[in-house]
């Protein structure tokens, strides 16, 4: 149990900097002496010291023959920083506890192999299931080639995203807004069709939360019916990444005011998938609307579905559309991992039914 305790706040500290490490995992670290914590440490972000390197350096000389806590397995490679199962031999730990290994082929039991090469006594598989949930982004990112994907909706008790005329301001209340824009901060990139742009001109950034993060906003325009003063083309707030099919001068303006574009003769989500890892984007949440989520439940590209409930009904109104299903049996089955109650309103976290997983 004490192990377990020991981990409980490693996983603690490494969920303080959830969605600030991209490309990187988060990672939290504890070194313990005689019972007392002589060290704590986080991830700060891709390129700065990893969280065993920091608990270590906090601990110092009391680190000879302690117990390391560490989240996720050390690293033995040269990367933008040192190995850290070197730095965790000059230290004299005696024993490292590892919750889960690192999926990247470049230290998956790599790490592991070396510190028990040198006589450290190493331990793995301690809230293994929490540390993987943690940083279930990143094993998707490493493993797959494609970025951890979470469609988010919110909707009313009929299943109504907007109303016939699309109007969607506001179904949800402000509290559940600020828990989407918490989402928001965990991912690396958001993304949107242009109907959305065209009906609600969203910033897509991250506000009513005290994190301050930039994410790449993704817009799908086919035809480049953004107009030149939308708010989500404004690159103070953040990166603009615009994807079209149409060939003309409208995309080098776009370009010279700062927007990213990225021309594909026919929209492949598949495709756009693979560019946006390429691009180092490790979680992409797709904010709608309904038919750009309605495309990717269509493809099954998704691994969390994310629904914002309130108690309201429409009627007519815009909900999601054709994915595939002609009969019940072909219904994409879900399995419901949480629920959060915001006053009347609710928070449902879906992913794919257990031994149905999206592999691809």
């Amino acid at each position: 149990m004490t192990d377990e305790r020991f981990m409980s706040l490693a996983l603690l500290l490494a969920r303080r900097r959830k969605g600030l490490t991209h490309p990187n995992p988060t990672v939290g670290a504890v070194v313990v002496k005689k019972g007392e914590i002589v060290g704590l440490g986080w991830h700060e972000g891709a390129g700065k010291p990893h969280a065993e390197v920091v608990a270590l350096e906090q601990a110092g000389k009391e680190a000879k023959g302690s117990t390391l806590y560490v989240t996720l397995e050390p690293c033995p490679h040269h990367g933008r920083t040192p190995p850290c199962t070197e730095a965790i031999l000059r230290s004299g730990v005696s024993r490292v506890v590892i919750a889960t290994l690192d999926p990247n082929p470049q230290v998956s039991g790599r790490g592991v192999e070396r510190l028990r090469s040198e006589g450290v006594e190493v331990e793995v598989g301690v809230l293994e299931e929490e540390a993987r949930l943690l940083n279930e982004d990143f094993f998707r990112f490493i493993t797959s080639e494609r970025p951890y994907v979470t469609l988010k909706l919110a909707q009313t008790l009929d299943g109504k995203v907007a109303t016939l005329s699309g109007d969607s301001k506001w179904i949800t209340s402000l509290e559940s807004r600020r828990v989407a824009h918490r989402l928001r901060s965990e991912a690396t990139a958001v993304l949107v069709g242009i109907t959305t742009v065209l009906s609600d001109d969203p910033q897509l950034t991250v506000r009513h939360i005290p994190m301050k993060k930039k994410v790449l906003r993704v817009v799908i325009d086919p035809d480049l019916e953004i107009p030149p003063d939308s708010k989500v083309l404004d690159t103070r707030e953040g990166e603009t990444l615009l994807v079209h099919s149409a060939d003309s001068g409208k995309a080098e303006k776009l370009k010279e005011m700062g927007v990213e574009t990225l021309r594909m003769e026919k929209i492949d989500l598949k495709e756009l998938l693979r560019y946006l890892k390429r691009r180092g984007v490790l979680h992409l949440l797709v904010e709608g609307g309904a038919y750009t989520v309605t495309q990717f439940l269509k493809e099954r590209l998704f691994d969390r579905i994310v629904i914002f409930q309130a108690p309201k009904v429409l009627g007519e109104g815009k909900g999601i559309g054709d994915i595939g299903v002609s009969s019940v049996k072909e219904a994409l089955k879900l399995k419901l991992r949480r629920e959060i109650k915001l006053g009347d309103e609710r928070v449902f976290e879906f992913v794919p039914e257990e031994g149905r997983r999206l592999r691809w």
